[in-house]
């Protein structure tokens, strides 16, 4: 990967709906080379897809919610359930097996607190194994996901 990767890998971060034509002219390239780089980008799998990234709040996605999980067991077979289980929830948007106190991390969103108490009773207690679980409500966001850094080598 190049300079010029690099410079194409931030653009399409801030903006993958613009035509290829205005990215090749930003980043100083003909149209047919910068597709050839895009295109080896997401062969190589650097580009995992693209997507619209939505307003929550907009979508009346109020409350955000991070989950902190700890399981019974550290066992293969207790992790591998918990973690199959997990998959099968829209609600969890994304989930960490992390170290330190808890073994997991979750990221849920919510209308509001009823919606969250029936997410909590319908989708988080039915994980299994969890020996305890703690809730942390997100007041404001301070600095929201932006993309990864494309750093120079």
């Amino acid at each position: 990967m190049d300079t010029l990767d690099r410079r194409i890998l931030r653009a399409l971060q801030a903006d993958s709906a613009r035509p290829i034509a205005v990215l090749a002219g930003d980043i100083g390239l003909s149209t047919s080379a910068c597709h050839r780089r895009i295109k080896a980008l997401e062969d190589a799998g650097i580009i995992a897809g693209y997507s619209a990234r939505l307003d929550r709040t907009a979508l009346g996605l109020s409350l955000q919610v991070f989950v902190e999980i700890t399981l019974n067991s550290q066992a293969l077979d207790v992790l591998e359930a918990f973690e199959t289980a997990v998959r099968r929830y829209e609600d969890i948007l994304e989930c960490h097996l992390t170290s330190g106190d808890a073994d997991y991390i979750l990221r849920v969103v919510a209308r509001d607190m009823e919606d969250y108490a029936d997410i909590h009773r319908n989708c988080l207690a039915r994980l299994p194994n969890v020996s305890s679980m703690q809730t942390i409500f997100a007041l404001r966001p301070v600095q929201q996901f932006r993309g990864y850094p494309i750093r120079e080598v």
